[in-house]
Formats: structure tokens, C-alpha cells, sequence
């Protein structure tokens, strides 16, 4: 099984304990704000989104980890790599995203968890390069992304909601490990 410890964090495969705090973070509207059209999750589509991410891991060999907070075994989120197959433009590439409980924000989980996940990507998995997709105005995002080391590709338009997208990007020749 496909672990990464960081030292405050825990990013693993998911368990089906997962499903309800990952529910609840999705179902939380300050935290869906910035994710396609806004709109919450419920607790049906939150596990229709997990068997698609563990799908992802069994036939890419990468994909969403759960995030886990090891002083307290709590699920955070989520922090991993995809096909961004929404954005066929940017294809062949390979994704870097993260999601975290609004509760879990402002405490650098999120840079923590999307610095060993692209360390895994660009070290582990062998990938050549990474894009992170983010939604213009969504700065702290932004600001991950810039801690990263990655740099602005070009901007784009969402092709299904038509607001307007960051692609930033970073090769294995710039990664900081």
C-alpha cells in the first residue's frame, strides 16, 4: 500500500472509515466554493467520487490520498494527482489538487501535503512534469501552488462553467525536493 508520512501528516489509500468525514467536508459550501460549480456534496456522491479516485489509483498507479492528521487520526481532506480529463487542452498531463476541511485551512497542511505529493509524483512515479489547475481569485490555492515552486503555464476558461483558470506547471528539472 502506497504511503507517504510527512511529519505532521499521514496521506494514504482510503478506508471506508473515510467516507463520512470526507462527506462532511464536502458538504461544507465554504469549501466547495471554489470547486466547479459550488455546489455541496452529499454523502452519496462523496462515495461515488472515492471509488473513483481508488479506480484512478488501481489503473494510473497514482491518485487522490486521504490526508490524515497523525496526532489525531482525523481525515483532513484530500491531496494527490489525476488525469484532469475535464480539460482535455492540458492532456496528456497529470494533476496535482488538494481539498481540506475548512477547520484544517490557515495551518499549512495543505503545502505540506501538496509538497510530498508532488515529491511522489516527480521522484516516485517518475513523472516529468505536473500542473496544478486552479481557479482564478482563489488565493490560497495560489499561494500553495507559488510555495511549490510552480509557475504559470497559461490561463484558460473552464469548459463547463466558463470562469476563468490558472494552469501552472513544474518539471522535474525545477522540483525543490
Amino acid at each position: 500500500m502506497t504511503e507517504i508520512h510527512t511529519p505532521r501528516l499521514l496521506l494514504r489509500r482510503w478506508y471506508d472509515d473515510d467516507l463520512t468525514p470526507m462527506a462532511d467536508i464536502n458538504a461544507d459550501s465554504q469549501v466547495m466554493h471554489w470547486i466547479d460549480d459550488g455546489s455541496v456534496r452529499d454523502l452519496e456522491q462523496t462515495a461515488e467520487d472515492i471509488e473513483r479516485w481508488e479506480e484512478e489509483w488501481d489503473e494510473e498507479g497514482f491518485g487522490l490520498f486521504a490526508v490524515e492528521l497523525l496526532a489525531s487520526g482525523e481525515v483532513a481532506g484530500f491531496a494527490g494527482l489525476s488525469v484532469p480529463e475535464f480539460l482535455p487542452e492540458v492532456l496528456p498531463a497529470v494533476a496535482i489538487s488538494w481539498r481540506l476541511g475548512s477547520q484544517f485551512w490557515g495551518q499549512g497542511y495543505a503545502a505540506e501535503a501538496a509538497h510530498a505529493t508532488l515529491e511522489f509524483a516527480l521522484q516516485d512515479r517518475g513523472l516529468d512534469r505536473v500542473i496544478a489547475i486552479n481557479r482564478m481569485g482563489n488565493d490560497a490555492s495560489e499561494n500553495i501552488i507559488s510555495k511549490l515552486g510552480m509557475v504559470l503555464d497559461h490561463e484558460t476558461t473552464h469548459p463547463v462553467y466558463g470562469y476563468p483558470l490558472h494552469i501552472h506547471s513544474i518539471d522535474l528539472t525545477e522540483f525543490q525536493a
